[in-house]
């Protein structure tokens, strides 16, 4: 890990959130707050941290029962997750804040800014969507729950590797996937059952789509067998200051299998939101 990306922790009502921070060097123009999918941690946001430019802060959070972050009371939810992160905005005092959220960091972005929009100068949501699971993700995601419950996060591991990329077994690929591992091994078996039925139960934010008011960019993967395209492109149509990019031979996390191309994204995206805010 660069040298210039250190760990912290903040005291946040009942958790303790462990993050971490890449202080822009030059005159601070805003913040990008990343947060992960399930059942990763702050670790997968790396390569997008150290390539922020310097006039950018980069903070990666582990969101509540995951990574090194506490769990509390322990009954999760998305909305938790979400009023979490605006604690936490709060908290460290942060402006011009950007929250850059993939899969699941994408629900806790879009119900956070449905919550507290004013917090927020800016959006990426990476593989993600805004629905409601209908009952045949429900039972998935209840099926998982038995599963791990069962068999032990292994197996689980190994299921979910095969699903969120594009190519698991590329040799340049080796580096994320041991990520992507050692993210699963290190929740606990109670934190995954329990965002799994946080996961189940959150609420759908469609109707926050057409009211978002600040530049959002969507990103997926092209080859996602999670997120499908056109619930993306409905997010596109719906969003007024939108842009879609997909990023080529990737899959659901397209920051790790394609951090190039994300990047590239990524800053381009916050070169022209600078722009947009002098202007």
């Amino acid at each position: 890990m660069a040298e210039r990306i250190k760990r912290n922790k903040i005291r946040i009502n009942d958790i303790s959130i462990s993050f971490l921070i890449r202080k822009a060097t030059q005159k601070e123009q805003r913040t990008v707050i990343f947060i992960h999918g399930f059942p990763f941690n702050k670790k997968m946001w790396t390569p997008q941290l150290e390539a922020l430019d310097e006039s950018t802060t980069g903070i990666a959070i582990d969101v509540r029962g995951h990574g090194n972050t506490t769990s509390g009371h322990g009954f999760l939810s998305i909305d938790l997750f979400a009023k979490d992160l605006i604690a936490f905005i709060k908290k460290m005092e942060l402006h011009q804040v950007v929250v850059c959220g993939i899969s699941m960091g994408g629900y806790i972005a879009l119900r956070a800014y449905e919550i507290a929009p004013t917090l927020f100068a800016g959006l990426i949501l990476s593989d993600t969507h805004s629905k409601a699971d209908d009952n045949v993700a429900k039972q998935k995601r209840f099926d998982s729950i038995q599963a791990v419950l069962t068999h032990g996060r292994r197996p689980f591991a190994i299921g979910f590797i095969e699903n969120v990329f594009a190519n698991p077994r590329a040799d340049d690929n080796a580096e994320a996937v041991d990520v992507i591992k050692s993210s699963i091994r290190r929740n606990s078996l109670n934190s995954i059952c329990a965002t799994l039925l946080a996961l189940a139960a959150r609420t759908d934010t469609s109707d926050v789509l057409p009211n978002i008011s600040v530049p959002t960019l969507l990103i997926r993967g092209q080859q996602d067998k999670i997120t499908a395209d056109e619930l993306m492109q409905e997010m596109q149509e719906k969003i007024p200051q939108s842009k879609f990019v997909t990023i080529a031979e990737s899959g659901h996390l397209p920051n790790l299998e394609q951090p190039t191309l994300f990047n590239e994204a990524l800053n381009s995206y916050l070169n022209n939101f600078s722009k947009s805010a002098t202007n």
